[in-house]
């Protein structure tokens, strides 16, 4: 059930008024809530207020803090600065450590440096002078010392030596060489080498001091014992660390001697450890990896020196992220994603688990996946992002006893100028196997109940992935183009437990298109839209779906294909993350199994597909790079069927990363689809 909350009335009698439905141009006024760090006395939350930039294209934020009784208490936490992030409190109460990026002097370059915040004075100051940006803050229990990590770059194999080049040539640059493992990623491009350690600094300033040494990436989330003497995080230093990828270890360094040492030791991912109030537990995430599509991550305990490890058994057969302990140490917070909807709740160390809220989330505009946090004050009270269909993410706050309060309208302004579309929830019986599958159907803005309108159906990414009940920009802007837009949860989707999302194993695509298939049937079924008014989108994994369900039939008017894996066997050694394919998603490696990487390739179906297909993809994207789309736009044009291609400069496979790139993906596939649009 969903909570309702304080503001509703309000926001509501605002909405009446609402003229238009959801602009293109609104993207760029959307704001949200994200990680919110409430004050160890539950009185202020900071937290940061992202937004777009319209004149840059770019995505901004900026450190704020509330008082949680009294909303009209809410200012900018520092003035100028620009882009702050990381707030985290001193376990005092009186401080505020962050990251930003000081003013530049005479258009020299400058990166991120820490900085505290006097709560009592109201003012901050640089603590650091670091060459390169920190992460992972945190405050040790005394207050007089910050941990974080940070990346030491080394320099980059040579090969080749050139010879001199005379005074005032212009040659080509000199060779990029590597050696390494991985040595790209999507969204960034080549990665420069080097390795992430962890740091301290005094709070009041000076020169940080390296704790870890090697050439072995140290960090992630990083949090001090008790008794201030060790550092805890997790990463992977064993010596085959390249190659054993899926691996990690929770490890303790000592903050005076830096010895790192492994408290696990088991095949598979430990990570997200938190500490117990009396330094005497440590809760973790993890779980045995069997190498497989998707396994479910499970909470354990274990003593501070490693020992007595064992599963917290919750019964919840869901992933749980984000633990915090209780200040008592008698219980844990945790996040949880069920049937599409994010949660939060609390268990107790015998499995006892408890919800306490709904709608966690609203921190990915573009498409309605799962987001979000939330954070803990010594009182029990909680600050968390809360999500709506219809808004992004605002700040709430849960008190023992009571419900869920939003003390944040960021959106109010923008929302009381637009009618968004209705999102309702659908079930269906799959015909494969009479299993309940979830979506979700969103009308246009000022529906007519009784007219048809066309249907999009909008597959998600992933595959492992989940969508839900939360705000997307990209699905109001269909449905404010007139489209019931209709986005499944099919077999190997998340939040369904691991039996239902492992369905996938050396099976993709597989039934999961007889799910949506199915979906598409009940709409009809339900008279929500009509057998000639079919279309059909999505990206990356909905990329590959889309391509698989004209491969499949032609029932569809037009189609969008964005961003997808057209053909296993290239795909798999070419994208940023090519190691990672071989017997979790299909048996050994494509020399090794051409006809199965060949089976489930959508280009394998090109010969049968009769549906007008554009064809789109970021011009930077390294996870399915261009190759792949331009395989399906080639054979199209070789068979003479109506295509296009749409190549996004500059965009990598987060195409709508930028603002003015995702209004561009949503313009064009609006305009495709409405070439072959019968009403």
């Amino acid at each position: 059930m969903r909570f309702i909350f304080l503001y509703v009335a309000l926001l509501s009698g605002l909405i009446g008024f609402a003229q238009q439905p959801f602009q293109p141009l609104d993207v760029f006024e959307l704001e949200y809530t994200g990680d919110p760090q409430i004050s160890p006395d539950g009185s202020q939350v900071v937290y940061r207020r992202a937004g777009f930039d319209i004149m840059k294209d770019r995505s901004k934020g900026d450190l704020w803090i509330i008082d949680v009784n009294n909303s009209n208490e809410h200012r900018k936490l520092t003035k100028g600065k620009g882009n702050e992030s990381q707030g985290r409190w001193s376990l005092q109460g009186d401080r505020i450590a962050f990251v930003a990026k000081p003013k530049a002097k005479k258009k020299k370059k400058t990166t991120n440096q820490i900085f505290i915040y006097d709560t009592l004075k109201k003012k901050s100051v640089a603590i650091s002078a670091l060459k390169n940006s920190p992460s992972g803050l945190s405050w040790s229990p005394d207050g007089k010392w910050l941990a974080f990590s940070m990346m030491e770059y080394v320099d980059a194999p040579t090969l080749g030596k050139m010879p001199p080049k005379p005074e005032g040539a212009e040659w080509a640059k000199n060779a990029r060489i590597t050696d390494r493992f991985k040595h790209e990623a999507d969204g960034s491009g080549y990665i420069k080498p080097g390795f992430r350690h962890i740091y301290i600094i005094s709070s009041q300033g000076g020169k940080a001091r390296k704790l870890t040494k090697g050439n072995l990436n140290h960090g992630g989330a990083l949090q001090w014992s008790p008794d201030g003497k060790h550092i805890y995080f997790s990463g992977n230093l064993n010596e085959d660390w390249e190659y054993d990828f899926r691996n990690s270890e929770i490890y303790r360094v000592d903050v005076q001697t830096g010895a790192s040492t492994a408290l696990t030791d088991r095949k598979g991912p430990d990570r997200g450890m938190q500490i117990s109030p009396d330094g005497l537990k440590i809760a973790y995430l993890g779980f045995d990896d069997k190498v497989q599509t998707y396994q479910v991550t499970k909470l354990y305990i274990m003593n501070a020196d490693g020992s007595g490890k064992a599963e917290v058994v919750t019964g919840l057969d869901r992933s749980i992220s984000n633990i915090k302990w209780s200040e008592n140490g008698s219980a844990i917070y945790f996040m949880y994603d069920d049937k599409g909807n994010s949660k939060l709740a609390l268990t107790t160390i015998d499995g006892q688990v408890k919800k306490l809220a709904d709608d966690i989330g609203g921190t990915t505009l573009g498409r309605p996946y799962a987001s979000g946090s939330y954070s803990v004050a010594t009182n029990g009270d909680i600050a968390f992002t809360h999500s709506e269909p219809t808004r992004p993410a605002e700040l709430a706050i849960l008190s023992s006893g009571q419900v869920p309060k939003v003390i944040t309208q960021l959106n109010r302004n923008l929302f009381a100028k637009r009618t968004m579309g209705k999102v309702e929830e659908l079930w269906y019986k799959s015909t494969v196997d009479g299993r309940d599958i979830q979506g979700w159907v969103v009308y246009p803005p000022n529906y007519q109940k009784g007219k048809t309108y066309p249907l999009l159906v909008e597959n998600h990414g992933g595959p492992v992935l989940n969508y839900g009940d939360r705000f997307s920009a990209e699905i109001q802007l269909y449905a404010a183009a007139g489209y019931i837009v209709f986005y499944p949860n099919p077999r190997g989707s998340t939040s369904y437990g691991e039996e239902f999302g492992n369905l996938l194993y050396n099976n993709y695509p597989g039934e999961d298109y007889n799910d949506v298939m199915d979906g598409v049937d009940s709409c009809i079924a339900k008279g929500i839209t009509s057998e000639d008014q079919l279309f059909v989108t999505g990206g990356s994994a909905g990329g590959i779906m889309t391509a698989w369900m004209i491969g499949k039939n032609n029932r569809f008017e037009a189609a969008v294909v964005a961003k997808p894996v057209m053909n296993w066997l290239s795909k798999t050694l070419v994208a940023d993350n090519y190691y990672g394919y071989a017997n979790s998603r299909y048996p050994g490696q494509p020399w090794e199994n051409f006809e199965g990487y060949w089976k489930f390739s959508p280009i394998s179906l090109v010969g049968n597909i009769e549906t007008p297909t554009m064809v789109m993809v970021g011009m930077n994207d390294l996870r399915t790079p261009p190759s792949e789309a331009k395989q399906l736009y080639h054979a199209l044009k070789i068979r003479k069927k109506e295509t296009m291609l749409v190549e996004i400069p500059g965009a990598s496979h987060g195409i709508a990363s930028r603002p003015s790139n995702l209004i561009a993906k949503v313009s064009h596939t609006l305009a495709w689809l409405e070439k072959f649009r019968k009403d």
